[in-house]
């Protein structure tokens, strides 16, 4: 007789299984909360499977909205963000959110469809080579031959993900194989000969840092993100105090290090401010932290930080020497690194004079825009944002001039609060990022701060605020313009303002009413002072209009070729 104890049920349940259980009996082993997807035929078995699971699945409105909000779950969480989509055109809309994971180190394992195993390379419907197309873009990915190499193959896409430099992972899964009958798997282990993450630094190497430290007059760090994926800000704060050592941020190392700090300069770069881009200009020690130092932070890299002796610590081998010639190569985890550095203490370098004198600068020439009674300045209300959360929101962007306006002018004092694209300069990015971000963390304010160009871009996903009823407050900083694009032309194209001003737009209070979300206009200083003391007092999502002054521009400025010293727009 055919056993009905609860024992036997789950037995017989398991015999039922096919790939797609399989799938997410892995992804359970992964402890996956959250999966970003989008349903199509290629992925309909996994679905189905998805639909007898009580996993939390997000139905974005466009796949390039669901890897968006992958990256910024994964941005604020640290754990991957896992996203579904199917062959073909699903596939194919998802591979900007891949190239913007890996330029920004984001782990992220992406599943898409494929076609059924035997019409591969054919032209079959929604067929298209993803292995081939995201090759230069993924940290690995795979396609499954065989049903039994699936647990191992997700067990590794996890693996490769989360561990030394993260990134993305794409596994790329045929129809038919979802379909075909399995028995249960035991977990599987990650047996990786070819690939061991260094996390570990030479000890020999970070002697002579500390060496360098003792015998310099002029040292600053250069912190990146990697202090931030290798949870070392408490580390780095340590370090800089004990050896008074001033601090510089790229874009994507905000929060990893107090902004109120003392010892903290700024954001340097193509628009940093002016103390932190002199501090490089004129260290004679320049200690960076995992940054991969790209070209809009360095400048002409003939007149980047020439007369100083380069010590680059980084979790990835490949990105040391790669731009800027390296003395004292570290590789290894910054965390790693951090702690042996505190390890051999040394005697600290006396830099009074060096921070009396980069205080001076800080002072001098601080950030500065003009205020006007006719317009809302865009600087004063990322001020107004700080205020109205005490500089502990989630700030998301996507790029442009709101990003670099949120990045001079909102104080980050935690690590994580920061969520922008940063190589690939994505627009559309911000918005579902802020949808992630508040799946990540359901109590934090998140605040997406979005232009009106990008925010149209994936504006679509609205529809999730009301839901999953969060409560993210979205403020279109909209000057009627593609704004760094027009600043660009009139600085450079001699005002000819070709196709970057917006002639007509949409009415965006309506839109936002439209998906049942509460919206605001406002256009000068009260009007948004007291909307925003009303707004970042509940719990509510809500879309303000901020109708802020279209002729501003971003300052200072690194003009293309010219060296950190040659900033214009600087003001006393």
């Amino acid at each position: 007789m055919k056993s009905t104890t609860p024992m036997g049920t789950v037995e017989a349940e398991q015999l039922k299984m096919n790939g797609a259980d399989l799938l997410i009996q892995a992804l359970k082993q992964e402890n996956v909360e959250i999966l970003f997807g989008y349903p199509g035929g290629a992925v309909l078995g996994i679905y189905d499977a998805l639909h007898k699971s009580p996993m939390k699945h997000i139905l974005a409105r466009h796949e390039q909205g669901a890897i968006h909000a992958a990256e910024g779950y994964a941005r604020v969480s640290g754990k991957p963000g896992v996203v579904i989509a199917t062959s073909g055109p699903g596939a194919t809309n998802i591979v900007t959110g891949i190239a913007d994971a890996m330029m920004d180190s984001l782990p992220l394992v992406i599943f898409t469809g494929q076609v059924a195993s035997q019409v591969i390379g054919t032209d079959a419907f929604q067929e298209a080579d993803v292995v081939g197309i995201t090759t230069p873009i993924t940290k690995q990915n795979y396609q499954i031959k065989k049903l039994e190499d699936l647990p191992r193959i997700v067990k590794e896409a996890f693996y490769i993900a989360t561990t030394g430099r993260p990134g993305p992972v794409l596994v790329d899964i045929p129809k038919d194989l979802t379909a075909l009958p399995t028995p249960p798997t035991k977990q599987v282990e990650v047996n990786l000969p070819g690939y061991h993450p260094n996390v570990n630094p030479d000890p020999v190497h970070v002697k002579i840092l500390l060496e360098a430290l003792t015998e310099s007059e002029k040292p600053v760090i250069l912190a990146g993100a990697g202090v931030l994926h290798a949870k070392a800000s408490e580390d780095l704060l340590s370090f800089a105090e004990f050896y008074q050592l001033p601090v510089v941020h790229t874009l994507l190392g905000l929060g990893g290090f107090p902004a109120q700090h003392p010892l903290f300069l700024g954001m340097a770069g193509m628009h940093g401010c002016y103390a932190a881009n002199m501090a490089i200009y004129e260290c004679d020690l320049l200690i960076n932290i995992g940054a991969r130092f790209d070209d809009r932070l360095t400048g002409n890299l003939k007149t980047f930080a020439p007369k100083a002796k380069v010590a680059h610590i980084d979790i990835d081998p490949s990105e040391i020497g790669k731009n800027v010639d390296t003395q004292i190569p570290i590789a290894g985890d910054a965390k790693a690194v951090l702690q042996m550095l505190m390890d051999q203490t040394v005697q600290e370098p006396d830099a009074r004079l060096w921070l009396d004198h980069l205080e001076q600068y800080k002072k001098d020439y601080p950030y500065w825009y003009t205020d006007t009674e006719e317009f809302l300045s865009p600087q004063h209300l990322i001020e107004l944002v700080n205020k109205h959360t005490n500089g502990e929101a989630i700030v998301t962007t996507d790029v442009g001039q709101h990003q670099m306006w949120a990045a001079q002018f909102y104080s980050f004092s935690q690590p994580n609060r920061w969520v922008t694209s940063g190589g690939l300069g994505t627009m559309g990015f911000g918005f579902p990022a802020a949808i992630g971000a508040q799946l990540a963390e359901p109590e934090a304010t998140v605040v997406s701060l979005a232009g009106d160009g990008g925010f149209q871009m994936t504006l679509q996903e609205l529809i999730l605020l009301k839901e999953w009823n969060l409560p993210v407050k979205v403020l279109i900083i909209n000057n009627g313009s593609l704004g760094m694009v027009r600043q660009w032309q009139e600085t450079f194209y001699e005002k000819r303002f070709s196709h970057s001003i917006f002639s007509l737009q949409p009415d965006f209070l309506k839109l936002a009413e439209s998906y049942g979300i509460k919206a605001y206009r406002v256009s000068n200083k009260d009007e948004a002072e007291q909307v925003f003391r009303e707004v970042f007092s509940d719990r509510e999502p809500v879309l303000i209009d901020c109708r802020v002054n279209p002729a501003e521009n971003v300052y200072p400025m690194v003009a293309p070729g010219k060296g950190l010293h040659e900033m214009i727009g600087v003001k006393p």
